[in-house]
């Protein structure tokens, strides 16, 4: 059986505890991986410090070239997988697709996204640092423009405590390899393949092996990697991140509560909005924060909805090798039944109804090749304060529900992603002056569309580092090195 070891500092550890991860059509065994301790780890960060002196050595111009190399080694290399095995790309697509539920469509999209942070990390670095010179990373201070500036690294390593629900969230902790931070990763239970294959891509593309960490283990695990790791980010839902939402250190990725506004301006054009509306709801099979769980329009809410709705329900379960599957299966079956329950539960009470089953037919919850789906769900809802308009699922779920414009951004609550279809300029200035959005996207741009130059939720570097004031000779020095003349 294949055997995924902890990753000690780069080098493989083969633990006597170790968790069995099944296809989750048929059960049989795929891997078995090694299972770490909060006693090891918290030995392994003791020394993280003596870590980060391996990456801090080498130029950040360096340390992009080896992610560029790496990106080839992921997307291309066969590369190792324990002790004696080794993973193909193709491997890596089947394991992957065969422990998590995700199709093979989408874990090759997904795959796409981590190539590319990987290969063009420094147009991501561009939008995470605001443009700076990464060469004033090495020294830690160097002339931008006129201007003197100091940057001071707050931690020696950046731990993370990671999801199964998709691959792609993988490309957020990326950029700390090039900003000279060691990773201390606990991957998600269901889903050790991707962390781990980065970091190999990484270490066959000359990272040294030293700044890479690789803990599976559970709750404990991940609370001890939170606690000693002088950053981390953390991702999950509203249950497990609350713990840590007034913790400065630790960057939260919770449930993102995304969604799109109509504007009343586009109401009598909102049929060119529904290609827009559809990929923000199903792309990815409704499994990302950035998916779309609300449309909010100010009038014929029941009418647009039934339309959306008609579109939704034409996505259908399909085996996770089927190259046109959309949507993803559900590792453990109960999961999908609850959250069916809960839904049918919320509608039950009243002011609100699932128009897909309008059109697929009453079952949500559908067996395919072995697996257990979730179908997608559009609900109507008559109040914006029905317990089903601030819901989200990994699946793709969203409410329907009318609120004047004037009333949505009063209203929204807290959202990783509004996609705003409107051209009203007072409407757009409201929306740029709301703390609630922390994404915004103005025009038909989907939720789910990312921009890699910009910060995603917060940006990794104001994390890891924070600008400080700094004066004396090193100013001439500097000036001189990069033949800039200090300002008078």
């Amino acid at each position: 059986m294949l055997h995924l070891p902890v990753l000690r500092r780069g080098r493989p550890y083969r633990s006597l505890s170790v968790e069995r991860l099944d296809d989750i059509a048929t059960g049989e065994p795929v891997a078995e991986v090694s299972q770490a301790n909060a006693g090891l780890i918290g030995r392994d960060l003791a020394r993280v410090g003596e870590t980060q002196r391996y990456l801090g050595k080498l130029p950040v111009e360096e340390l992009l070239a080896i992610c560029r190399a790496a990106a080839q080694q992921f997307s291309h290399g066969e590369l190792p997988l324990g002790d004696d095995d080794t993973q193909t790309p193709e491997d890596y697509i089947r394991q992957l697709s065969s422990t998590t539920g995700m199709p093979q469509s989408l874990a090759r999209t997904n795959m796409a996204k981590i190539h590319y942070v990987l290969h063009d990390l420094e147009t991501v670095l561009a939008g995470l640092t605001r443009g700076l010179d990464l060469d004033i990373l090495d020294p830690g201070y160097g002339w931008e423009g006129d201007r003197f500036v100091s940057f001071l690294r707050e931690t020696d390593s950046l731990g993370v405590v990671l999801p199964s629900n998709s691959p792609g969230v993988h490309s957020l902790w990326i950029p700390a390899i090039a900003l000279k931070v060691p990773l201390v990763l606990r991957p998600g239970s269901r889903e050790p393949w991707t962390p781990y294959r980065i970091c190999q891509a990484l270490v066959a593309a000359g990272c040294p092996p030293q700044a890479l960490g690789f803990y599976p283990y559970g709750h404990d695990g991940a609370t001890r990697i939170l606690l000693d790791s002088g950053r981390s980010m953390i991702f999950g839902d509203a249950k497990t991140v609350e713990p840590w939402i007034a913790d400065d250190r630790v960057q939260i990725h919770g449930p993102g509560w995304s969604k799109i506004f109509l504007g009343q301006d586009q109401v009598p054009s909102w049929e060119d909005h529904l290609p827009t509306i559809v990929t923000s709801i199903a792309s990815n099979g409704g499994r990302s924060c950035i998916n779309a769980s609300g449309l909010w329009v100010p009038v014929f809410g029941r009418e647009l909805a039934e339309v959306v709705a008609e579109r939704l329900a034409a996505i259908e379960a399909r085996p996770l090798d089927d190259p046109a599957a959309e949507i993803a299966a559900f590792s453990d079956p109960r999961v999908a039944h609850a959250i069916s329950e809960y839904i049918d539960a919320e509608i039950a009470k009243g002011g609100a109804e699932d128009l897909t089953a309008l059109y697929r037919g009453p079952e949500r919850v559908v067996e395919v090749a072995g697996c257990t789906f979730l179908l997608p769900t559009l609900v109507f809802c008559e109040d914006p304060d029905h317990p089903l308009v601030q819901a989200e699922f990994l699946f793709p779920f969203a409410s329907v529900v009318e609120v004047p414009q004037e009333e949505m951004i009063e209203r929204v609550g807290p959202s990783l992603v509004v996609s705003a279809l409107t051209e009203d300029e007072a409407f757009i200035a409201d929306l740029l002056d709301s703390p609630k959005i922390e994404r915004l996207n103005l025009g038909a741009i989907p939720t789910s569309k990312v921009a890699w130059d910009q910060p995603h939720e917060g940006s990794l570097f104001d994390l890891l580092y924070r600008r400080r004031a700094l004066q004396g000779p090193l100013l001439e020095r500097a000036g001189r090195t990069a033949g800039a003349s200090p300002a008078s």
